[in-house]
């Protein structure tokens, strides 16, 4: 029969079944490249979509090529069976490519089986109500079974359209939460809502075959997301499966993708033009941690310093290369804990300096002078002056042991902090200082938040190394620094000298006698349990000046403020 149609109709028919064929062909080759997939449910839904769209195709063809009558029907309920199946394949994929658990929960599963069961039997038993189809040999555009679908048809229709929608939009949220191109997802997506089109014209036009052309659609989704867009989609599956922030760069290191944990750690990530740069040029930080061994990196979150750990390995699909994969772990807890690890280590090597050398010294003063005593008893003047001597050795060893511990105490991290009103906390350090003639005029009045009684050491300290250092009546200014960065103690006395600025918060270091040179160790160490800097330069018209950087700012009209402490701390 086919035989006796005209030319033109040979040629039309020849044209569908060529499309048909390649289609099917198409999918079934592009299996062995879809097995790639690492994962092995997005694997599993993927192979499954592609032989079921194959065999939808390779249905359609039998259905054109064989004579109106049983066999013509045979094929097309094939196809009707595969076609509907294919629904199930694609939310398969869907729900496992994007890292949900909706294919493998037995709820949804049984829901699935009973509403393919029912679309089937609804199909199968066409004959006996007559809902979904009729049939007919036509001739137009060339012989063929003419299939007229019916009012089953299209709610079937609608459902399977509706509920692989639900799938478009799973991944389209997965594309987005990245920030990847989601443009070639648009593109394959298109395709498969053109032969819709297709399926109308064929049901209002006598030279478009009736029949369902979804096939078509479908084939090109399946083998464009296995052969073209492959390594994208892949990128952008694994850039979602970790909740560490995750990066994927090609071979040349420029960002091809990334997770939604590192657009929110990233902002600049968010921006459109991010995709196609290298990653030094958008994460500088990041950048600079690739191929080195210094691979904790510091990061400001929300005004927090917080650690990052940046590992780098291949980006593989199966055997094929991809590019490198950057994960991004925190581990700002575990650099915390060793910072001050190492802090505390540094700490008992100058405390052990301390006792071996500094209270020896002393502690040998004392032992020396009282066998001196002994030894020309205690009836004689001159024992009298050796226990003076001892006395005094022993006050020293006092004072070096009071700094020790405060040392010990002021350097340890800081747990809670509470809002602090820098004038206040001045006032009250200036008052248990012995001031004599000396002045303070505060020029700031910014509020932060600290540790009080810390601050309020800190500043009790450099307040005292100014009366001490700074002359009778010295003058002692505090302020804010330019930018809002911190304070500084200024005082108008000698100052400090350049070569010694570095030393001078060493532990021991003094320029007095009768000082135990922890006075300004205290200080460096109690700035940096607030993560703060501290260092000394010049004053304006001389004088010694110190600046205390990282200090943070809040809005002193929303804070509560607490009364500052006058009690005396131990210091130098």
């Amino acid at each position: 029969m086919i035989a006796q149609s005209p030319l033109p109709g040979r040629v039309v028919l020849a044209f569908y079944v060529l499309a048909f064929g390649i289609a099917a062909v198409a999918c079934f080759a592009a299996i062995p490249r879809a097995r790639r997939f690492d994962d092995p449910d997005t694997r599993r839904g993927l192979v499954g979509l592609l032989v079921l769209s194959g065999g939808w195709a390779a249905a359609h063809v039998g259905f054109l090529l064989a004579p109106p009558g049983p066999i013509a029907v045979a094929f097309y309920l094939a196809g009707l069976v595969s076609g509907f199946s294919t629904i199930g394949a694609w939310l398969y994929f869907c729900s496992a490519y994007t890292g949900r658990s909706l294919h493998r929960q037995p709820l949804y599963r049984r829901l699935a089986l009973g509403v393919y069961l029912g679309v089937m039997l609804v199909k199968f038993t066409n004959p006996i109500h007559g809902l979904y189809f009729t049939t007919e040999a036509a001739t137009r555009p060339f012989v063929h079974l003419g299939v007229q679908h019916l009012i089953g048809h299209w709610i079937a229709m609608g459902l399977a359209y509706a509920l692989a929608t639900v799938g478009i939009f799973m991944l389209l949220e997965q594309f987005t939460q990245v920030g990847a191109d989601t443009r070639p997802l648009a593109v394959l997506v298109g395709f498969t809502a053109l032969p819709l089109v297709l399926d109308v014209l064929g049901y209002l036009l006598p030279f478009v075959v009736d029949m369902t052309y979804e096939p078509l659609g479908v084939a090109v989704f399946a083998v464009g997301v296995t052969s073209i867009f492959f390594d994208r989609f892949q990128a952008t599956r694994i850039a979602t499966e970790s909740d560490d922030p995750v990066i994927v760069l090609d071979d040349d290191d420029r960002i091809t993708d990334y997770n939604v944990s590192a657009r929110r750690l990233f902002p600049s990530l968010s921006d459109s033009t991010a995709i196609g740069r290298e990653v030094s040029e958008v994460l500088p930080t990041i950048g600079d941690a690739i191929d080195t061994d210094e691979n904790v990196r510091p990061v400001e979150v929300d005004g927090e310093r917080r650690y990052y750990h940046v590992s780098v390995g291949p980006f593989t699909a199966g055997s094929r290369h991809l590019g490198r994969l950057l994960t991004i772990t925190d581990v700002t807890d575990r650099e915390r804990y060793r910072t001050e690890l190492e802090r505390q280590n540094e700490r008992l090597d100058r405390f052990a300096s301390v006792v071996s050398h500094d209270l020896r010294n002393p502690l040998n003063v004392a032992q020396g002078r009282l066998d001196l005593a002994l030894e020309v008893g205690p009836d004689d003047a001159e024992a009298f002056e050796h226990l003076e001597a001892a006395d005094r050795a022993l006050d020293r060893m006092e004072e070096l042991i009071a700094d020790v511990l405060t040392l010990a105490r002021q350097g340890q991290p800081i747990d809670e902090t509470e809002p602090v009103r820098l004038s206040d906390v001045c006032e009250a350090a200036w008052e248990v200082i012995d001031a004599g003639d000396s002045t303070l005029s505060i020029e700031s009045d910014v509020a932060f938040t600290a540790d009080p009684e810390r601050l309020r050491q800190l500043l009790e300290n450099l307040f005292r190394n100014s009366v001490e250092h700074g002359g009778e009546g010295v003058s002692v200014t505090v302020g804010d620094l330019d930018g809002g960065e911190g304070f500084y103690v200024a005082d108008d006395g000698p100052g400090i000298p350049e070569e010694d600025r570095e030393d001078v918060f060493e532990y021991g270091h003094t320029t007095i006698t009768d000082g135990t040179g922890f006075g300004l160790a205290i200080v460096s160490e109690i700035a940096e349990a607030h993560d703060w800097g501290v260092s000394v330069t010049d004053a304006e018209g001389g004088g010694a000046r110190f600046e205390v950087r990282g200090v943070r700012t809040i809005d002193a009209e929303s804070a509560e403020f607490e009364p500052i402490g006058t009690e005396p701390a131990n210091a130098d």
